[in-house]
């Protein structure tokens, strides 16, 4: 792969880049790409872009690239506009250099991918060495010119006779650096050119096997909708390795966007970085780009190809201008129009999404009344009267009561339900915000975040003189738990199993820590931390009157009673699944040890 010199060829002329070479290499392998790979995606980006310049000026052009590789080398050949001696010295010996002059290759290139020296020379992460014979199309009287350079930064320029490149274009040779010889194996020149070059316009062969596949997979005709959704879920397979849910047409020609995006068969976090794929102009630039789609719509993966978008220095992901965030709300836009489609053609295939991404949709909706709208009767929630959504829970309740948190729910539930009050458990990511838009989408609907005077008022009220009966009884359960900072309340509710249901809201958890927090402050912070103590409720113990064991307990003596209620309150609080601060577990412990004492001692005396 040595050039074939003649007595006719000039003397090669020596030079040296207008830079540290080395210390520029290191700045591309280490800093600027991701990868060595990278090599082989510049050489096919030089090689189309000088054939879509030639054909520019000549539109019957060839349009081939040949890349051939074998023992640490690889030539690649294509037939584009190739180059002169001047263009050899301005493109590839100052680095940098604008590529907006006019006239030359450059001018050709200006709506092309990056720079051609940049580019070339991105290829010494791989190589020791890089040759170039070119001759150019513009000139073709012009004998062609070779480029010889080497890592240590030196290179040498010099023309060549006729028969050394009888056709116009241009053909790389690259020699390995040490430890590099992988790079350049067929095996791995032809995956890596599969991989960045498969949407190629021209004809793109690693020996004589084609490298395009075209058309693309979304441009391709079928004889069915169905054939079109089985062959894209085979793309979709090959490329990602999943079968999609389904496939969602992305042709966008307003922002230069043609593609295609699959939608995942499994929940997945909305905090993981989204890998779409994007080419632009048909070479790809990047398979991890995770700004090109809104937040919300993390359960899609995107490959497309398009011409808008700029890339960044590595041409390894896309900067973020106004061009992106324009394309970014058009894709969300096809995405939202899949959806509303399914609800309104399709609701078996939108139930099936539901059931995996009602996430996804749920944060879409926080945003988008018309998206609210159109999903409240499909999106599931939790309630007291099971899975259902939005819409048939409104149907049924006058008022639509939520919690915030699913502790809250989980303590209210069961008896919320027993007293037919309806409540959502709006713990869930993006539930409580979704249930307090409700009345902006469904006017009329009542909504209100249920606390505990709401749960109580449901409550039946025990007769006066039932109540004035155990007046003894429930002063020492207040007198017992008011250190706690919790009132107590004797109802009758359902169901009768319950003995008694622990009761707090937000605003009474707030106090009960401001209280804490007091109570172990220093002099100066307790004063502070009492001076914003409020008028907010403390938390509540209401006891059943239709349990039997409190009426049993009731009629015990005192010094037992307030064992008995202590073990209640513990008891209660498990149920609620509440966390239990250091007073509460002391509590436990010693009302447990209480009522031990209390059974032992009975047993004593018996016997």
């Amino acid at each position: 792969m040595t050039s074939e010199t003649t007595p006719q060829s000039t003397v090669p002329t020596p030079h040296t880049f207008q830079v540290d070479l080395r210390g520029l290499v290191d700045l591309l392998s280490h800093h600027l790409y991701s990868s060595p790979k990278v090599y082989l995606r510049e050489l096919l980006q030089n090689a189309v872009d000088a054939i879509t310049a030639r054909r520019a000026e000549q539109p019957d052009a060839p349009a081939r690239v040949r890349l051939y590789a074998e023992d640490g080398r690889l030539r690649v050949e294509d037939s584009g506009i190739g180059l002169t001696e001047q263009d050899v010295h301005s493109l590839l010996a100052t680095i940098g250099r604008s590529s907006k002059r006019d006239g030359g290759l450059e001018s050709a290139r200006a709506e092309f991918l990056g720079q051609f020296g940049i580019g070339l020379l991105a290829c010494f992460v791989v190589a020791a060495e890089i040759r170039v014979v070119s001759r150019s199309a513009r000139t073709p009287d012009a004998p062609p010119v070779e480029w010889a350079a080497r890592d240590d930064g030196s290179y040498t320029v010099r023309t060549l006779p006729d028969g050394a490149r009888t056709e116009p274009g241009t053909t790389v040779y690259l020699t390995a650096r040490p430890g590099s010889g992988d790079w350049l194996t067929e095996d791995r020149v032809r995956a890596l050119a599969r991989d960045f070059g498969s949407l190629l316009p021209y004809d793109v062969r690693v020996g004589e096997e084609p490298v395009t596949d075209l058309p693309a997979p979304w441009d391709r005709r079928h004889p069915s909708p169905a054939a079109r959704r089985v062959a894209l879920a085979g793309h979709c397979h090959e490329l990602f390795g999943f079968t999609p849910l389904d496939s969602i047409e992305l042709d966008l020609p307003l922002v230069g966007v043609r593609g295609v995006a699959y939608v995942l068969p499994s929940a997945v976090s909305p905090a993981q970085r989204a890998g779409h794929r994007v080419h632009l102009k048909g070479m790809l630039l990047t398979d991890r780009a995770d700004e090109l789609l809104p937040d919300w719509a993390f359960f899609v993966r995107c490959v497309l190809d398009t011409d808008s978008l700029r890339p960044t220095a590595s041409r390894e992901s896309l900067y973020a201008d106004e061009t992106l965030a324009g394309v970014r709300d058009a894709l969300g836009a096809r995405v939202r129009d899949w959806l509303t489609g399914l609800a309104a053609g399709d609701p078996e295939r939108l139930a099936q999404f539901l059931s995996v991404h009602h996430l996804g949709v749920k944060s879409l909706a926080r945003h988008d009344d018309g998206m609210l709208r159109t999903m409240l009767p499909w999106l599931p929630f939790e309630t007291t009267d099971g899975r259902l959504s939005l819409e048939e829970f409104a149907q049924r309740h006058p008022v639509v009561h939520f919690t915030r948190s699913v502790e809250e729910y989980r303590q209210v539930a069961p008896i919320a339900s027993a007293q037919g009050i309806g409540v959502i458990n709006g713990g869930y990511t993006y539930d409580s915000e979704l249930v307090e838009r409700l009345p902006s989408v469904r006017p009329g609907t009542a909504v209100a975040e249920l606390d505990a005077d709401t749960v109580t008022a449901h409550l039946d009220a025990v007769d006066p003189a039932d109540e004035l009966a155990l007046a003894g009884f429930l002063s020492v359960a207040r007198a017992t738990l008011d250190p706690l900072g919790c009132d107590v309340s004797l109802r009758s509710f359902h169901p009768v199993t319950v003995p008694a249901l622990h009761l707090d809201d937000r605003a009474a958890r707030h106090e009960q820590a401001r209280a804490d927090a007091e109570e172990q402050a220093d002099d100066l912070w307790a004063g502070i931390l009492g001076s914003l103590r409020g008028s907010a409720p403390r938390a509540r113990l209401v006891l059943n009157h239709l349990n039997p064991l409190i009426r049993r307990i009731s009629a015990l003596d005192p010094q037992l009673t307030g064992t008995a209620v202590e073990s209640l309150y513990g008891q209660a609080l498990l149920m609620a699944q509440r966390p239990l601060r250091p007073a509460d577990s002391a509590l436990l412990n010693r009302a447990f040890i209480g009522l031990l004492e209390w059974a032992t001692h009975d047993q004593e005396e018996d016997r």
